[in-house]
């Protein structure tokens, strides 16, 4: 009925019948744990804390414990008094391996802002202060603007754009990238 109300103010087209895309391909990389994950991991999970040297870690409720184990994984920890601490983890170097894959424009997406930053560092560090962009919910609006602007910009220096998925996932254009990156699934 809606559609029959507005046809006369608006057309349809969807992608399969203007564009001529290839299929999209989706590959799995499986990470292992540090010892340290590990360890933290096996931790949280049977009894809903773990001990990082003098700090502590602890889940009060299954949410909190799904979501500990969740950044255990990615390398990271939010500790009780409120300190991230840095897990030592194997994901930056499989990212960087996987970029070493392309030379075109990669999307990488990370649930948390800790692993957006910690990628953003890496990637600066090896590909230049002006090759990445970040964008995730405390970037102000005219700087989410501008990192769209600049990693659509086919000459640019801008070649990875970092942000998180529930921000920056629908509603904008990114068709400069090539390849998307999950380096934090979410739930």
């Amino acid at each position: 009925e809606l559609q029959e109300k507005i046809q006369n103010f608006s057309t349809r087209v969807l992608k399969s019948d203007c564009l001529d895309l290839p299929e999209k391909v989706y590959t799995k990389r499986s990470v292992s744990l540090t010892p340290e994950q590990l360890k933290a991991y096996t931790e949280m999970k049977k009894a809903a804390i773990t001990f990082f040297e003098e700090n502590v870690m602890t889940a009060a409720s299954v949410l909190t414990q799904m979501i500990r184990l969740h950044q255990i994984i990615c390398g990271h920890v939010k500790l009780d008094d409120g300190q991230v601490l840095t897990l030592p983890n194997y994901r930056l170097q499989e990212l960087l391996n996987i970029i070493e894959e392309t030379d075109k424009k990669i999307i990488i997406w990370a649930n948390y802002r800790h692993d957006i930053e910690q990628i953003k560092k890496i990637l600066q560090k090896e590909h230049g202060m002006n090759s990445v962009v970040t964008y995730y919910g405390d970037t102000s609006t005219e700087d989410r603007q501008q990192a769209i602007e600049d990693f659509q910009d086919k000459d640019g220096d801008v070649r990875f754009f970092v942000g998180n998925p529930k921000t920056g996932g629908y509603g904008i254009t990114l068709t400069e990238a090539s390849l998307v990156v999950y380096y934090s699934n979410n739930f």
